[in-house]
């Protein structure tokens, strides 16, 4: 049976749709077979991220409709075959989809695959309750900025309630010029004020905005810090991306002026 894990975030904008594609593409890559469920229902813009929207024929609320079945609606990825994604359909008005439904079509596609990441609407509405109730795990996305840090908080204390197999944090567009220049807090010091164990640390990188619909760049440096978090998910390891790696010693002075100067 897969594991099923929901990607969230307390804030809207701090690339959570981004990481569960690239989290896929990460795992998918390690071999594993992976489905990436889009349950944000009226913002709905994995399929487009992941670059398939021109391959889809029905979608979420086909099946909750009854117009397919839920293997009718999967969608390889363009790249990977052990990759697909199940598109969200777009409503007006998503109230009437229930978790219960959702958690069906999850548990019916499954047992096809080692991995269900589930993109969860950001925030602590309805659409998250829907989608945290069909997922096992949770990995809960913040940037290093404190509005961020303050939502993801929240999320954090909401999240507990349903009492999952395991919580993480991830941080998204972490910069190591400004970590080093004190302008920035450090990933262990957020770890320190959520209180939950850091999986993954994710650069502030131009690849990751010009990958949209392609894979990274392999010599990028958000490609080793999506392996690394991929390593640590399947295999509950530990190794984080080490963002302030080209601002430290002479050289890294260097680059830390330059890069202010830009």
């Amino acid at each position: 049976m897969a594991r099923k894990i929901v990607i969230t975030s307390g804030k809207g904008g701090v690339g959570k749709t981004t990481v569960t594609a690239n989290l896929g593409i990460a795992l998918a890559g390690m071999g594993v077979r992976v489905v990436l469920v889009d349950i944000d229902f009226g913002l709905n813009n994995l399929d487009v991220v992941m670059g398939v929207e021109n391959k889809i024929v029905y979608d979420l609320l086909d099946i909750i409709e009854g117009r397919c079945r839920a293997k009718q609606a999967l969608v390889q990825d363009n790249e990977k075959k052990n990759l697909f994604i199940l598109p969200s359909g777009s409503v007006k008005s998503s109230s009437q989809i229930s978790g219960q439904q959702i958690k069906l079509i999850i548990e019916n596609i499954s047992p096809m695959f080692d991995y269900v990441l589930i993109d969860c609407p950001a925030g602590i509405d309805v659409g998250f309750h829907r989608a945290v109730s069909c997922a096992d795990e949770a990995i809960v996305v913040a940037t290093p900025s404190l509005p961020s840090l303050r939502d993801a908080d929240k999320v954090l204390a909401v999240l507990a309630s349903y009492k999952p197999d395991f919580i993480g944090l991830v941080v998204n567009r972490a910069r190591g010029d400004l970590i080093m220049s004190d302008k920035m807090m450090m990933p262990s010091d957020i770890q320190a004020l959520l209180k939950t164990d850091i999986i993954g640390v994710l650069p502030e990188e131009d690849a990751v905005f010009l990958s949209s619909g392609y894979s990274l760049p392999k010599r990028s440096d958000s490609y080793r810090a999506y392996k690394m978090l991929a390593m640590n998910v399947h295999k509950h390891t530990k190794k984080i991306f080490d963002v302030t790696y080209k601002y430290s010693g002479f050289f890294g002075s260097i680059r830390r002026s330059i890069k202010k100067s830009i």
